[in-house]
């Protein structure tokens, strides 16, 4: 997480974790292929995701909803940001449900992919190859980000928080989720699911990239944001499938606020 000594970092982007994810670029939409656990994961995130953003933005939504009934026009009016979007897999939903949706993601190939994509299904959604801090740059400014999977792949936490947090309008809010560096996370994330289950090709994880909560809240705080939550990500492999909950020790969530 840190920068050496005499060293300033200028991107967030890691060239070797662009060139891992593009090779895999064209499988994203595929249920069964290496983003199987990103599929397998994305009604528990997208459940956590509006019912956050409906909370914070007093929306109107009944809790008990399935995640494919959401009203078209619940997001109305907002405009977010996927970034590290990958295919679109959380991009193209959040467009559904109304939001003014920007995907951006540092490896270009992925933006071409969930550009077809959203295209097939009719889907209003902007994507873009652009980082963090090139949109800074251009004086973007959104509602909310959605920063899910990307912290424990980009080069420098602390300038992309840094990126996100001037991306984010006052009072904004930012969704994130990670993995947290345990032993658990260890035989689950790569002994288990790249070397033995072989869910994800092996080498898309480096265990010494990932977060404890603690380092991430610090690191949120130092960069003025507020933690607002942080929950775990379970999963039940009895019915293959997961849920939130208390522990924290191998993927969790949450979200972050920016002052007024």
């Amino acid at each position: 997480m840190e920068t050496p000594q005499n060293e300033t970092p200028t991107s967030t982007v890691d060239p070797n974790e662009v060139a891992h994810f593009g090779k895999m670029a064209e499988t994203w939409w595929d249920p069964k292929g290496p983003f199987k656990p990103l599929h397998k994961l994305n009604p528990t995130r997208l459940g956590y995701i509006r019912k956050t953003l409906a909370q914070h933005f007093d929306l109107t939504l009944d809790d008990d909803m399935a995640i494919d009934e959401t009203p078209a026009s619940l997001l109305a009016g907002l405009k977010g940001l996927d970034i590290g979007c990958g295919g679109g897999l959380l991009t193209e939903p959040l467009a559904t449900w109304g939001a003014e949706m920007l995907g951006a993601d540092a490896t270009e190939k992925n933006i071409h992919i969930a550009a077809h994509h959203a295209e097939e299904n009719n889907v209003d959604v902007q994507y873009r190859h652009v980082t963090a801090e090139h949109l800074v740059e251009e004086g973007a400014q959104f509602d909310f980000i959605i920063n899910m999977e990307v912290l424990e792949h980009v080069a420098d936490i602390s300038l992309f928080l840094n990126a996100t947090h001037s991306l984010l309008k006052p009072g904004g809010i930012m969704l994130f989720s990670t993995l947290n560096r345990t032993i658990k996370s260890y035989m689950t994330a790569i002994v288990g699911a790249e070397y033995i289950l072989r869910w994800l090709p092996k080498g898309t994880h480096h265990w010494n990239k990932f977060i404890k909560p603690s380092e991430l809240h610090r690191a949120l705080t130092q960069q003025k944001f507020h933690v607002q939550d942080m929950e775990g990500m379970i999963y039940n492999p009895i019915n293959d499938q997961w849920r939130l909950g208390h522990d924290l020790a191998i993927n969790y969530l949450g979200s972050a606020l920016k002052a007024q």
